[in-house]
């Protein structure tokens, strides 16, 4: 009979796969020994393995480039990073290795920028687009930024008021783009999105403030929904009718040549997660061939902006089951040396699934559990896999000590969370380690970040000096 950890798994989902391995009777992920890294660093304890980051973007570039080759398209594609899903100098230098482009929500986003700018990680001819509800300090380093010279600085216009404010500020001419206020999916509660400007009010406004405007020059069109990338009915009647719009445009205006499609691709949650990537990005490029060819005006530059889908895949957090309590007859409760509420907000916030797996112990025999943080919030809890609805787990053992993963963390956690302030119930940040590889293929790991200490704590709180 089949009672072991490993037999669930290998029964229940096809395994190894291209990120997890088992060698020495412990979990690999990416060729990592995770016990080593726990042997060396201790848990709890995060971690960024960098090369994912290259992987996913170039990927990406790959699937766009078939699909333009495939459909003899004309239009360019840009790939930009949505720096607001991790804004990690380490992540942006590993990012920028691979000729991609940058896309800010915020005034602080900026400073970075010029900070990258000043180390020649990236030049005026990287593309900058501006996105957000752009505030007095937003729209004054935008102007600064510009100003200096960054010709490929686009603001994207988000209500009426931004192309007045930005001209007070900009001396010469500069380029913008729209965003489409996008209609929700029907389960929302409201059902056009606060961002942009409504589908039938675009045209409108380019006519009443950009047209005669010899200052500005429209160049995008900026299209997202929240839902993100699916192959549903509700993405492909959101993208014709922003296409419908950009061919409007188009014919009025010369200078629109490109269409930014945003972000939303969904990363890896389940070992049974399954997208098709390719087929999405060739039928989008083939749907926006369509139109324009049926509406006689030329196919415009793509743009996206990955945020999750570059980095959330490089991303993870170990902990140590540190004790069982069976609080009835059915309700076991693995409790976990840190916080889920701290250091994996989503799973709190928005019932964000992650792919979780034992570390160790991989030869033994399971049970299911439920498993809590150390917070004395009754929401600190992660008790359902998206795969299988519970969680199985090795067998508690007080001899034999448990250590699990959460994978494909990399995006907004630690944003989220509030990396290095206060947390609940102030329970420390863990460590953070960097991971990396050398010129020879061999794995090389960095300390980024020690574990928050009660000094720190003190400090922010007004205790200590």
């Amino acid at each position: 009979m089949k009672t072991k950890y490993i037999d669930l798994i290998s029964q229940t989902f096809d395994f190894p796969q291209e990120e997890f391995d088992l060698k020495n009777k412990t979990l690999q992920f990416h060729d990592v020994d995770l016990m080593k890294l726990i042997e060396e660093y201790g848990a709890p304890l995060k971690f960024t393995y960098l090369p994912q980051i290259s992987n996913n973007i170039q990927r990406a570039k790959q699937w766009f480039a078939n699909a333009i080759d495939k459909h003899n398209y004309k239009g360019k594609y840009n790939y930009c990073y949505c720096t607001k899903s991790s804004h990690f100098k380490h992540v942006l230098n590993e990012a920028l290795k691979n000729d991609i482009h940058i896309e800010t929500s915020s005034a602080f986003d900026i400073d970075i920028v010029e900070n990258l700018k000043k180390e020649g990680k990236i030049t005026n001819d990287t593309f900058v687009i501006s996105n957000g509800f752009k505030r007095e300090q937003y729209v004054t380093n935008i102007a600064r930024l510009i100003n200096n010279g960054h010709h490929n600085c686009i603001p994207i216009i988000d209500n009426y008021e931004e192309i007045n404010l930005l001209s007070e500020e900009i001396n010469d001419n500069f380029k913008v783009g729209i965003r489409i206020a996008s209609e929700e999916e029907p389960k929302f509660e409201f059902y056009t999105s606060r961002l942009g400007i409504g589908y039938k009010n675009i045209v409108p406004f380019y006519k009443n403030q950009i047209k005669d405007n010899p200052k500005v020059e429209l160049k995008m069109l900026h299209f997202f929904i929240n839902t993100g990338i699916r192959d549903n009915a509700y993405y492909w009647n959101e993208l014709i009718k922003c296409l419908r719009v950009y061919v409007s445009l188009k014919k009025i205006c010369p200078t629109l040549d490109s269409l930014n499609i945003g972000g939303g691709f969904p990363i890896k949650n389940s070992l049974a997660f399954e997208f098709d990537y390719e087929y999405m990005i060739d039928e989008i490029l083939n749907q926006i061939q369509t139109i324009c060819d049926l509406e006689g005006v030329d196919v415009p530059n793509i743009f996206t902006e990955f945020g999750s889908f570059t980095v959330g895949e490089s991303g993870g957090a170990i902990y140590q089951v540190l004790y069982q309590k069976q609080q009835n007859d059915r309700e076991k409760w693995n409790m976990i040396n840190s916080s889920f509420i701290t250091t994996l907000p989503d799973t709190w916030a928005i019932n964000k699934r992650f792919i979780m797996l034992p570390i160790n112990r991989w030869q033994d025999s399971y049970e299911r559990v439920l498993l809590g943080g150390l917070t004395c919030d009754s929401d600190d809890y992660y008790n359902s896999e998206q795969h299988m609805n519970a969680i199985y787990l090795p067998k508690y053992n007080v001899d034999k000590p448990l250590y699990i993963g959460f994978f494909n963390t990399g995006a907004y956690q630690e944003t989220i969370g509030g990396f290095g302030g206060l947390q609940h119930c102030l329970i420390p940040s863990p460590k953070h380690i960097l991971i990396d590889k050398d010129d020879d293929g061999n794995i090389k790991t960095q300390l980024f970040s020690e574990q928050q200490k009660s000094e720190d704590l003190l400090k922010i709180l007004g205790y200590a000096n």
